[in-house]
Parts: structure tokens; sequence; C-alpha cells
């Protein structure tokens, strides 16, 4: 069994190291199978001895809110890391108008310690169901045809970004060296996010509050917040919504097992009570197929889906 034999390996590991734990309940959309060794390390130096003791043949996949993830049935093999809010969670304030949260930190807590301090310019995150680590992998951002102030992207409060590489070496990447695009970057998919520093500027706390509300109206009105679901499904191919596209080709009307294009936002796909992680992704694979078919243009999955069919 993989975790006992990391375990004497690394006789040293602080944190905790679990075989064939299930990971549907880690996930928003609650699908998916186990991971076949859940890592949570007990801090970075534990994580960085974990790594550099981790044989080069073994996956390594890590998760983190997994707001925008699709775990397949199968499970995930090799090794998965997932963090703890407390060794990875945290929030600091820092002269500036700049903060620097762990990547396990949920990006809406992030926004709401910038309101508190009475910086401006992170309220695009109080909309974002996810955490640090995932919004530096996915430059992720709020866009708005009818209000501009709740707009913003993850590049454009970036700084500065720590992370792991595969040997366990600890670096820092500037904005240069994260090559970000629309919702992605160009880091190596194996350097591991432990935490980054955002730059904001000055905002009276009041109106940062205001704006945040603005945010939660905004997701409200116009995307699916009740139910099981991981955000925009597919990327807006360029002069496109996605969601324009989906709905004028038809794809509302598609459903596979307990999986749905959602009607309220039709880049939203809902997982109800009884969905698999197959379902989920043979619905996307439709959707895909239809739009081609319909406008000759292929959308592009947002959602990360990782590990195997069942």
């Amino acid at each position: 069994m993989l975790a006992a034999r990391l375990a004497g390996l690394m006789p040293g590991l602080r944190g905790r190291l679990l075989a064939r734990e299930p990971l549907a309940a880690f996930t928003w959309l609650r699908v998916g199978g186990p991971a076949e060794a859940l890592f949570t390390p007990a801090d970075r130096d534990d994580l960085a001895y974990f790594v550099r003791h981790l044989p080069g043949e073994i996956p390594l996949t890590v998760i983190g809110l997994a707001s925008n993830m699709i775990i397949r049935d199968g499970g995930i093999p090799g090794v998965v890391i997932r963090f703890s809010p407390r060794a990875f969670g945290q929030i600091r304030v820092e002269e500036g108008h700049r903060i620097r949260a762990g990547a396990f930190a949920a990006d809406r807590k992030v926004a709401i310690e910038a309101a508190e301090a009475g910086i401006g310019g992170l309220e695009f995150l109080f909309g974002i169901p996810g955490s640090i680590g995932g919004a530096l992998r996915m430059n992720a951002g709020t866009r708005s045809s009818t209000n501009p102030e709740i707009e913003g992207e993850t590049r454009e409060r970036f700084v500065e970004a720590t992370a792991l590489t595969r040997a366990g070496e600890i670096i820092r990447l500037s904005p240069e060296d994260m090559k970000f695009v629309y919702r992605g970057c160009g880091v190596p998919t194996d350097l591991i996010f432990t935490e980054a520093v955002l730059q904001g500027f000055p905002r009276d706390p009041e109106e940062v509050r205001a704006i945040n509300a603005r945010v939660q109206e905004h997701r409200e009105r116009d995307q699916e917040t009740k139910v099981r679901t991981a955000g925009s499904t597919f990327k807006n191919p360029p002069g496109h919504s996605a969601w324009r596209l989906i709905r004028d080709s038809g794809g509302l009307d598609l459903r596979v097992g307990q999986a749905e294009m959602s009607r309220k936002h039709a880049n939203f796909l809902i997982a109800h009570e009884g969905a698999t992680a197959a379902d989920i992704e043979e619905l996307g694979e439709r959707v895909i197929a239809l739009v081609r078919a319909k406008t000759g243009i292929t959308l592009e999955w947002e959602v990360k889906r990782v590990g195997v069919p069942a």
C-alpha cells in the first residue's frame, strides 16, 4: 500500500498520511473517488520534507477548496496533498496596503480582511468560491458587463508567490515568472503554491464592504449559488460568451443522469443529488460537441478534471 510505503521512507514526517481516503466531501460538486494516499502537511517545512523524499515516479496532485474541480469516480492515483487552514490559511495585512495570504486561505476571507483593513482592489475575490492557491493557478477573476467596479483578476493585484518545487526547494515567483493568461498561468504544473502577496490601495472600509455586497448581489442575481456547481464550466472563447453559445445552441436541453446545465446561467453545470463525475464530464463533452456542431467554435474546459474513471 502506497501510504505505508511512504511512511517507511519518511520517518521524520509530521503531517497526516492516509490510505484510500475519500475525496468527494472535499469538493463543491461532492463527486469523485478516493486518493490512493492523502497527505496533509503540518507546515511548509513538513511539506518540503515530504516532496523531497517522494519518489519521482509517484504522481502528485494538490487540491485546495476544490470549488473548480471534477475528481473522477475512480479517484486519484499517487499522492493527493490537501492543506489545512491552520497551517496554510493565514491572512496577514502588511505595510503598503498589501495582504499576504496562505494558499488555503479562502478568496472571500481575503476580501473581508481587506475591507477591515481599508484596502481596495481585492473586492473581486469576494465572489470567488475558491482559495488563493487556486486563484494563482487559474488567474481567478470576476467579470460584469454592467458593473466594472466589481471586476478584477488575480494578475492585476499579484506581487509575488512562494512555492515549492518537486525537489522540495522553496522559490519565489514574480509577475513575470507567473506568465498569467486568461484563466491560467504558465508556471510548471508540479509547483506547489504555499502563499501569495497581493497589492491593493487605500479605500474607506465602508466603501469596500459596499462593493463586496454588490459583488454578492451580482452572484445571486446572475449565477447559481444554492446548488452544487463548480462555477463557470467553460472558458469564454475570444469575442464570445460561453453561456450565450451554450444557450443559443440548445445546451439547456441536455441532461446526463443527475447532471444538467443551469437555466439561470447556461455556463454553470449543476450536480444534483446522486450525480457522478462521469455524468458531469459526459454532459460537458456533449455541450462541447453541440456548440461545435452549431457554431464551429470549440469550448475549452475551465473546470479542472483530475483522476481516473471508475
